[in-house]
């Protein structure tokens, strides 16, 4: 079958624009249609359905208008009866739809125009599209540009394909660029926006660093060296840890590389960043020896709930480990994920003795015992009073100088003081009018009852409303740094778990929620 001149102009047209912009020859076609579609609209009317079908083998067009088929015509510009649908298809029914040929229409000026802004908008959004799913793909890779302009600091960068934009707390400090410079930079973000996707750069992100290592050491890139985590302090210091999956490659040494090749390969992309390459260590104390790193740590401890950790070192080595301007500790706990409190071991020292006398005090007055008999108990480990009271009186007895007649008198004169101090607690319950329903909580102890008066929790109500974050407080870790924000409960040892229990507990006996009956497993027969 011939192909007329205007038909194979169409697919030509068709063709280079899909080329130039590198989108499907589909979707120029429908775009096409859509505008022959529109034009034929302002022609027949707006409210009336055509379809336009272009063949794309031949780019002969057809032009049709769809009327519905109903047995009472309200709008005959659009609906056809049955009767005279029937006539057409003998099969139609009410809802089926009837295809009118339309003559082929010339486009007027204005009706060119028109088609020409759709196909112009829906070959833009087509790239745009494309653009996206080519930039979203390439999330968390580097990628290699070169500079088109710089406005107001943020650095406009020609991808080939599309433009990426590094803005100016994305870019290492005192770094500039000029135009047609060549950069390497992050992608960390891909947005659909209405003038096109953003493609947002960093030179400043911790994985641009963990992925110029990936380029630059062949066993990260194969899989036998693993980079567990970095913490960076753009253009001025770096800490990233590493491991190995295998027991003859040496991490560091091969992160160094032969006489430091690899790492001034980085160093020099990162304008002279200075980089502690740590093996990294599943236990905790171990890691952050490694992390603070040149300092030399005596002493770790840990506390785990809190996700805090306490680092004594030698009094010489406190300016090492904490860096100028903090630099060293923020950058190891940001690698950690820890808070860390650095001590000097004569500071600890100080500490020690601190409590030490502190815990000595409140024995002698809680007690009523002599300074040698308070510092006995607190030399022996004993905390609180609690402790004191409800040990096995053999433990207390077992102390240098004490025989079991002085155990059990010391362990009456404990309880004494603590049911006196829980008397007036009880009545500083009372006066703040905390409710004796909320006695019934399981694990709220009086204390604990008076600390929620004093936070405004007084009724089932109110503690059946509370979140756990609102007990036990919460942190917010901003700018590698963490902020603990306390609860009403923080003072006690009261885990999330144990919150979320006595909330449950409160919901239930508020009416709030209904007690979820206990599973019961029945063992199965095993004999059939």
């Amino acid at each position: 079958m011939a192909v007329s001149a205007n038909r194979l102009e169409l697919l030509q047209i068709a063709d280079a624009v899909a080329r130039e912009k590198s989108i499907d020859r589909e979707i120029v076609i429908a775009a096409m249609a859509d505008a022959i579609q529109k034009a034929a609209r302002s022609r027949y009317g707006q409210e009336t359905n055509i379809r336009v079908d272009i063949n794309t083998k031949t780019g002969e067009m057809k032009l049709q208008r769809l009327l519905e088929v109903v047995e009472q015509v309200e709008d005959p510009a659009t609906q056809i009866y049955l009767e005279l649908a029937r006539d057409k298809n003998p099969d139609a029914e009410p809802g089926d739809f009837i295809a009118e040929q339309l003559p082929p229409m010339e486009f007027g000026r204005i009706a060119a125009q028109s088609a020409k802004q759709v196909i112009v908008q829906k070959v833009r959004e087509a790239e745009r599209d494309k653009q996206y799913e080519e930039f979203i793909g390439r999330v968390g890779e580097i990628i290699n540009g070169t500079v088109k302009r710089v406005e107001y600091g943020n650095v406009i960068v020609d991808l080939g394909k599309g433009e990426g934009i590094i803005r100016r707390d994305e870019q290492i400090p005192r770094e500039l660029f000029r135009y047609g410079d060549r950069v390497r930079a992050f992608v960390y973000d891909v947005r659909r926006e209405p003038r096109g996707p953003q493609i947002f750069l960093s030179r400043t992100h911790p994985q641009f660093m963990a992925k110029l290592f990936t380029m630059e050491v062949p066993e990260i890139y194969d899989g036998i060296i693993e980079i567990k985590a970095v913490a960076r302090d753009p253009g001025s210091r770096a800490k990233i840890a590493v491991i190995s999956r295998d027991s003859s490659v040496d991490p560091v040494g091969a992160c160094v590389g032969m006489r430091g090749s690899r790492v001034q390969a980085v160093v020099a992309e990162l304008q002279g960043e200075k980089i502690d390459i740590i093996p990294w260590s599943p236990e905790a104390a171990s890691f952050l020896v490694n992390a603070l790193q040149p300092a030399k740590v005596a002493k770790v401890v840990l506390d785990e709930d809190a996700e805090r950790i306490e680092v004594v070192v030698p009094d010489d080595q406190l300016s090492l480990a904490i860096g100028r301007r903090g630099q060293n500790v923020r950058l190891a706990s940001q690698l950690t994920g820890w808070d860390i409190d650095i001590l000097t071991e004569q500071e600890e020292s100080e500490r020690r003795q601190k409590e030490f006398a502190e815990r000595s005090a409140l024995f002698m007055d809680a007690l009523n015992v002599d300074e040698m008999v308070g510092q006995l108990l607190a030399s022996e480990g004993f905390a609180s009073v609690e402790e004191v009271a409800y040990v096995d009186v053999d433990d207390v007895a077992a102390i240098e100088g004490f025989d079991e007649d002085t155990a059990a008198e010391i362990q009456n004169r404990a309880k004494e003081y603590l049911d006196r101090r829980e008397a007036e607690l009880d009545d500083k319950r009372r006066a703040l009018g905390v409710a004796d329903e909320l006695r019934e909580i399981d694990g709220l102890t009086t204390p604990m009852l008076v600390a929620l008066g004093e936070d405004g929790v007084k009724t089932m109500e109110d503690f059946a409303g509370c979140a756990a974050d609102d007990l036990i407080g919460w942190s917010e870790r901003k700018d590698g740094e963490t902020k603990r924000f306390q609860g009403a409960l923080s003072g006690f040892d009261v885990s999330r778990t144990d919150a979320e229990a006595m909330i449950m507990q409160a919901r239930v006996k508020a009416g709030w929620v209904e007690e979820q009956p206990e599973e019961v497993e029945v063992a199965e027969d095993e004999d059939v």
